[in-house]
């Protein structure tokens, strides 16, 4: 289970920044019960004039979560060091290595491991992460036992993430953080042959959230609205099978 520096289990939804959001989000996110936080590279202004105050006053309580596409290590070091200037953190909740894909070379992927975990016992970050879209990478990344946690795209749409990946991560006890869980917004709207309606974001979340081998779900509202209505998820109960197979 991820936890942040104080103990407190992570949040059930995850707060994912992105270019054209409200920042001010991320203060409502804080204040109604999300302690993740997901800056898919180094964060940009404004986001960071509301997030650095925030780890100021409430670093303890907050899982700061980043990644890097870099596949080379003094880039790497670089990255981490620039989060740190610009946050005035000295430690990193959880660092991913982003998007790992049959193009990269083994060796480097090995050696980018091997470099976030001598972090890691360095103090100088909590949990080493891998990202991919790519069922058989991260198959393989769990078989190695080469991450603490994974975050994985998962959605009504994918079944094989279900029937395969899920299941492999939950006995290898390495949490998942579910990531596209709208399909890019797909899944909110009519889909040909289909005369049902189609589902909110929060259901998508909720559908995501039900699987025991997701600890969390990432969510990226775009303004307080959709904010709010994803916070629904937080306090909703879990689907029951009816709702799953529906």
């Amino acid at each position: 289970m991820l936890k942040t520096q104080n103990g407190t289990p992570a949040s059930r939804l995850g707060f994912a920044s992105q270019y054209t959001q409200d920042p001010t989000c991320i203060q409502a996110a804080f204040k109604a019960g999300i302690n993740y936080f997901f800056d898919y590279q180094l964060p940009k202004e404004p986001i960071l004039a509301e997030l650095k105050p925030l780890l100021a006053s409430d670093r303890a309580s907050i899982l700061y979560t980043v990644g890097s596409e870099s596949r080379n290590i003094e880039t790497l070091r670089q990255q981490r060091d620039e989060i740190w200037r610009q946050l005035q953190i000295d430690c990193i909740d959880i660092f991913f290595t982003e998007y790992l894909s049959p193009s990269d070379r083994a060796d480097d992927i090995q050696a980018v491991i091997e470099e976030l975990y001598a972090w890691k016992a360095q103090g100088l970050i909590r949990y080493v992460g891998v990202t991919t879209h790519h069922r058989p990478t991260g198959l393989a990344v769990i078989e190695q036992r080469n991450c603490d946690v994974l975050m994985h795209r998962y959605n009504m749409a994918h079944r094989k993430a279900e029937t395969d990946l899920l299941p492999a991560a939950q006995a290898a006890t390495i949490p998942v953080v579910a990531f596209t869980c709208t399909r890019w917004g797909t899944l909110l709207t009519q889909q040909p042959h289909n005369t049902r309606t189609p589902p909110t974001a929060a259901d998508c979340y909720r559908f995501a959230l039900h699987h025991p081998a997701v600890g969390l779900a990432l969510t990226s509202p775009r303004d307080r609205a959709q904010l709010a209505e994803n916070l629904q998820v937080l306090h909703a109960p879990p689907f029951s099978t009816e709702e799953v197979d529906y």
